[in-house]
């Protein structure tokens, strides 16, 4: 603070508890001692600022608003001040009003460097970018540093990123950076490594790759120093793009000769060889070859190059898995282009044992052979994995009939050839009995395994978890099979590996799928928050998670999760701007395009479009009409029909799809077309539950007193216009509907570790979906009677009674299929049916959907039946007819109350048939079961009753408060 000088001092030190006050989070203290110092020093404006902050976080960000923008107008230039604005407009999330803050203080102090560079900023928070190239030229002109020019001409480049018209970006922003850099560079004035940077990206972009490459290649190219063969690496890139292949091959040729290890180069190598091959390159005669040197232009050159590496690598003091690779990626091309030249570089089969035998005991040997096993025919599988089998020192123990490995290094080998197995598929070719062999073997293997582990930690992964996971790979395949008790010794197994093996993710994640197929998702919360998913993984792997939680009932557990996930897009927006600032800062100026396409791409994230409708959806079920009226909720919630913020021509799916580890065949595998038609199922899910949403925020803008056959005036209060709105939507949902229905007919069959399917099937078949629809379709009919009042409407009152009573048959249908025991015992297995469980989720919501539009119902036959009493006690006749729509409505709601008592009831049926299931006297019929692995069983089964049952307690809970609502539905 001394620093500062003494001027200052006075003031400080007054706003020092404040500031104290505020980092403490004792928000309500800085207030008042923001209020007693202001009545001492009227003027101190930062003490006002910090009065707003506390009052920001305490919730009342009214008052606050009205204070900052008290102080902004006096147009403040003392730092205190602006730096506390700026703190307070970014968290009321309202960067736009920075922007004008310094716009004024530079104004008044037209020389201050550090406010020029902070408006800079404030421009960069909000994407101004022709703005910020101004000020960054300002800048410059006051400070002529390098930096700041540069800043000016990376806004140009934004702005032609930015610009929707392409030949715009090309004709006039990017020229006018390029002639902005040559000038620097004619001057001799570039000094770092960004702004040599910065120009190879313009000149990219521009496609100007021969300039770009005379910039890396001469004097300026010097100076990429920062990344290890950066210089190589762009040169390699331009290369490319000119489509010179014997530079690329020089090149690469002389990286490998470097590092023979370096992956990217041989793909390059051998890229550049086959083009030159297919142009039937010569080099000129008594010339270099290149301009990198010698090139290599046909198969006999690339082999004995691939060959030398190994003899070279033979010497070296590490083994490298590069040159062995290399001739194994070799032996595939030549193999694809129908070359006769593969037999010079020896057998494949041979050549992977060879592999094997020098790396088996690195993890990383199944990955590597993974992407070379179609080069072996399917004939050679067996005798192959046996050959591996022979090569791994296994020794058979007294307690054992089975050869155990005596090492880590022997255990990985073992790893290795059983992973291989499963890949090629001789797992998949076993009948029921053989497989559960194997199954038994794995575990043995898996518990011999562990002594190896005995020192790890807790965060360390155990050497023979992976024989666990192979094991419930092959329950999985008995379960699909038809083999009901499989699914339960999958939950046993991973349960005892995870209680060995606490971090392994993969356990997790396992456990999680399953418990959700079974229709548990009580354990599923738990594991899912060890997994400490951080920042980006809650797009990727969130799906998990809120697919699930709602639909099996445990809405508090749906709240939650939708709420982790929202915050982390939500904070995405603030957090990339400060990402972009401090690229600006550090002069990472290609990193700038890249954090604005990541952010781009987390606004139209698939998961972030489906979090935000199904919360809205699910505190509409859990408040509206409850807690709160249905128009506050909405109003909350600032939704309206007339809006659809979901970016459907942009829509990107982020989720992971492979973050479960798999071993299964190509044929078995999640395929790119699975990805797609996941993808297609989940958009039309999203559009369905879009357009309900939207209907539903559509029910209290119909809810005015209208006067009957008044069109004018109807068409004036633009009610006429919600209306249209509501229908318009509603053929919208029909098509929508429509278009699902259709999708499913397909029959797509997912792989059981593949994307799990959509709710839309369930809604369609359980007539949840029919029934919602015709809802909607009452609203329009009641909405008509609204219209043209009772007199002459006998024909829509008919058409309304006949939708009661149809929707009440329905609703009952559908109560129907909630029927059944959730958990059975059959011959003495446990079976599950979690879609009963989703059924009556669906029954929930649309008895939700019901009783919101008979609350609309109810709001416009009220005022007709208190005018009917009117016209009654005028004429003082005793029987003025009722007309029959009162009557229809009374019975209906009458027989909605019944249906959701009978509803509850049947909840507290299966409570009790829940609490009272025994099963710990039931023992799973399998000799597999060891003494441990039963102790694990009952965990399991324990779990998976008790999700059940909180399950059945919460949709009973929401039932009951539904049912109050009916009841206050007398007209």
């Amino acid at each position: 603070m001394a620093a500062r000088g003494h001027v200052q001092d006075p003031n400080d030190r007054r706003l020092r508890p404040i500031y104290d006050y505020l980092d403490n989070g004792n928000n309500k203290m800085a207030i008042q001692q923001a209020d007693k110092l202001l009545k001492k020093h009227k003027d101190l404006h930062c003490a006002k600022v910090l009065k707003a902050i506390g009052l920001q976080r305490t919730g009342k960000q009214d008052e606050a608003y009205a204070l900052a923008q008290e102080v902004a107008a006096l147009e403040p230039t003392d730092d205190n001040s602006l730096q506390a604005l700026t703190i307070l407009y970014r968290e009321m999330h309202r960067p736009e009003l920075v922007t004008k803050l310094y716009e004024a203080a530079v104004k008044k102090v037209p020389n201050s460097e550090e406010y020029h560079s902070h408006l800079f900023m404030a421009y960069a928070r909000v994407g101004e970018y022709k703005k910020m190239q101004q000020a960054g030229m300002a800048l410059y002109k006051i400070v002529p540093k390098n930096p700041y020019y540069f800043w000016s001409v990376m806004s140009l480049i934004m702005q032609s990123i930015s610009a929707q018209d392409e030949n715009l970006s090309k004709t006039m922003f990017l020229p006018l950076a390029e002639r902005m850099v040559e000038k620097m560079v004619k001057e001799d004035k570039i000094e770092a490594e960004a702004e040599v940077e910065l120009y190879y990206m313009i000149l990219e972009r521009l496609e100007k790759y021969k300039e770009a490459l005379d910039v890396v290649r001469g004097k300026l190219g010097e100076k990429l120093t920062s990344e290890l063969q950066s210089r190589e690496n762009k040169c390699m890139a331009m290369y490319k793009k000119l489509c010179r292949w014997p530079e690329c091959n020089a090149l690469s040729r002389r990286l490998l000769l470097k590092n023979s290890d370096d992956w990217q180069f041989y793909i390059t190598y051998f890229d550049s060889v086959f083009q030159l091959i297919d142009e039937s390159w010569t080099p000129p005669p008594e010339e270099e070859h290149s301009l990198e040197g010698e090139v290599h232009y046909t198969v006999e050159q690339a082999v004995k190059f691939v060959e030398e590496r190994i003899t070279e690598e033979s010497k070296s003091s590490r083994p490298l898995r590069g040159p062995y690779l290399a001739k194994l990626e070799l032996i595939r091309r030549l193999r694809y282009r129908g070359c006769n030249d593969e037999y010079k570089l020896g057998d494949p089969e041979e050549l992977m044992f060879q592999y094997f035998r020098k790396f088996g005991d690195k993890p990383c040997c199944f990955t590597d052979l993974k992407v070379f096993v179609d080069l072996l025919p399917s004939s050679q599988y067996t005798k192959f994995i046996s050959q591996l089998l022979e090569v791994i020192p296994l020794s058979a123990t007294a307690e054992s009939e089975i050869a155990l490995p005596a090492d880590i290094k022997a255990l990985q080998q073992h790893l290795c050839v059983v992973q291989l197995s499963r890949l090629l598929g001789i797992y998949h070719a076993m009948d029921k009995k053989q497989k559960l062999t194997v199954v038994r073997e794995l575990m043995l293997r898996y518990r011999h395994g562990l002594e190896f582990g005995k020192s790890c930690l807790k965060t360390e992964l155990q050497f023979s978890d992976y024989y666990c996971l192979l094991a419930v790979h092959l329950l999985l395949d008995l379960w699909l099979e038809g083999e009901e008790s499989a699914v339960w010794q999958c939950l046993t197994l991973l349960e005892e590996g995870l209680s060995h093996s606490p971090s392994n993710a993969q356990f997790k994640l396992l456990l999680i799928r399953i418990y959700c197929r079974l229709g548990a998702f009580e354990p599923v919360a738990e594991l899912y928050s060890s997994l400490d998913a951080k920042h980006i993984q809650h797009d990727t792997i969130g799906y998990l998670l809120t697919r699930y939680a709602e639909s099996l009932g445990h809405y508090a557990a749906a709240s939650q999760s939708c709420n982790f996930a929202l915050r982390f897009f939500h904070s995405n927006q603030k957090d990339t701007s400060e990402y972009i600032i401090q690229a600006y800062k550090y002069g990472a100026f290609e990193k700038i395009p890249e954090f604005i396409a990541f952010r781009n791409r987390l606004n139209s994230s698939l998961h972030f479009a489906q979090v935000r409708t199904e919360r809205m959806l699910l505190d509409l079920l859990l408040e509206a009409n409850i807690s709160t009226s249905l128009e506050e909720s909405i109003k909350s919630m600032s939704l309206s029909p007339e809006e659809d913020d979901i970016p459907w021509k942009d829509l990107r799916d982020n989720r992971d799809l492979t973050v479960l580890f798999n071993w299964d065949p190509k044929d078995r595998d999640i395929s790119e077309e699975h990805r797609k038609l996941s993808l297609e199922e989940e958009t039309m899910w999203l559009r369905i539950r879009s357009l309900t949403l939207r209907l539903v925020s559509g029910l209290p803008t119909l809810s005015h007193t209208i006067q009957p056959k008044n069109s004018e005036k109807t068409a004036e209060n633009g009610v006429s216009s919600k209306i249209d709105t509501i229908r318009s939507l509603l053929q919208q949902l029909e098509a929508a509907v429509d278009s699902g229905k259709k999708f499913l007919e397909q029959k797509i069959q997912y792989p059981v570790l593949g994307p799990p399917p959509t709710r839309m099937a369930g809604f369609f078949s359980n007539g949840s979906c029919q029934c919602q629809t015709s809802l909607f379709y009452l609203v329009s009919d009641i909405y008509e009677l609204d219209t043209n009042g009772l007199e002459d409407s006998a024909e829509i009152q008919e058409r309304i009674g006949n939708s009661f009573k149809s929707l009440v048959d329905r609703l009952t249908d559908l109560f129907n299929k909630c029927k059944g025991d959730l958990i059975e015992v059959r011959d003495g297995t446990l079976k599950t049916h979690p879609n009963l469980l989703e059924n009556l989720v669906f029954f929930v919501e649309t008895i939700s959907i019901a009783l919101w539009v008979s609350s609309y119902c109810d709001s416009v036959l009220r005022p007709f039946k208190s005018n009917l009493q009117k016209k009654k006690k005028k004429k003082k006749e005793s029987s003025v007819a009722m007309p029959p729509v009162f009557t229809h409505f009374l019975d209906y709601v009458t027989e909605l109350q019944t249906l959701t008592s009978n509803v509850i009831d049947h909840i507290k049926g299966l409570e009790i048939i829940l609490t009272a299931l025994k099963l710990e006297d039931m023992s799973l019929k399998d000799t597999l079961l060891l003494q441990e692995e039963k102790k694990f069983t009952k965990t399991v089964q324990g779990k998976v009753q008790s999700s059940y049952h909180h399950s059945v307690q919460e949709i009973g809970e929401l039932l009951k408060k539904r049912l109050d609502t009916i009841k206050k539905l007398k007209i």
